[in-house]
């Protein structure tokens, strides 16, 4: 007599292990913001998830300078940057929402901003104060530009986000100018001025602050000497 066939034990997979039975997709939803066609929608997501790369490699540099800052101006750098880094944040969180909101998928994977930036990582370690702002102050500079040239893109289609951008980058150049205010001479220059890499930026804020102080040395000692001789 044939032996009944034992019940298939239950399956202790998970169902989005079986093939077609997907649970989670990067592609845009079927809808976006009322009044914005689809095709509309996209580009501004796209437009959206590029800001949102650049913002998420902004914040965690911060942190890095935060982190490695060192010399005499340590200490109001350190707490200088803090406050940037946590309105940052604010603006990627208020960026992968609107990406969201737009029926979009926001990524802020390590691994999505690598492959999908224009930039190479921050180039420098444990440097000094001037050194760091030298380079920040270029970081900023693309972070800002972008930003503007995402601003013009979403003016006709989706006056919204441009709006936030502009926020953003208000914000983004606020910042920019305590960073520079370190890096500004009397007469307006800055000492990293014709640098184009982070590197040749941070050497030549080094190079210039440091005659800076040679000369601010060598004006006090002439003071001091002629105030003896006045003295005397």
């Amino acid at each position: 007599m044939a032996t009944k066939p034992t019940a298939r034990p239950a399956s202790t997979k998970n169902r989005s292990d079986r093939p077609g039975r997907a649970v989670a997709s990067d592609r845009n939803a079927s809808f976006t913001a009322p009044g914005l066609s689809a095709e509309d929608g996209a580009r501004v997501i796209d437009i959206l998830q590029s800001r949102l790369d650049a913002l998420v490699d902004l914040s965690l540099t911060l942190k890095h300078i935060h982190w490695n800052v060192v010399g005499p101006s340590f200490i109001g750098v350190h707490l200088m940057l803090d406050p940037q880094y946590a309105g940052v944040q604010m603006m990627v969180d208020a960026t992968a929402e609107r990406i969201a909101t737009l029926g979009g998928v926001p990524s802020g994977l390590p691994g999505h901003v690598v492959a999908n930036r224009g930039w190479d990582d921050y180039g420098l370690g444990r440097a000094d104060s001037q050194a760091h702002l030298g380079a920040l102050d270029l970081v900023y500079r693309g972070v800002i530009k972008s930003h503007r040239e995402s601003i013009a893109k979403t003016e006709d289609s989706d006056p919204v986000t441009q709006d936030m951008l502009i926020g953003q980058t208000g914000e983004l150049e606020q910042y920019h100018w305590f960073v520079r205010s370190h890096l500004e001479d009397y007469a307006g220059g800055l000492s990293n001025a014709g640098t184009s890499t982070e590197i040749d930026a941070a050497k030549a804020a080094i190079r210039k602050g440091s005659t800076t102080r040679n000369v601010a040395a060598t004006s006090r000692n002439t003071n001091g000497v002629a105030l003896a001789r006045a003295k005397r």
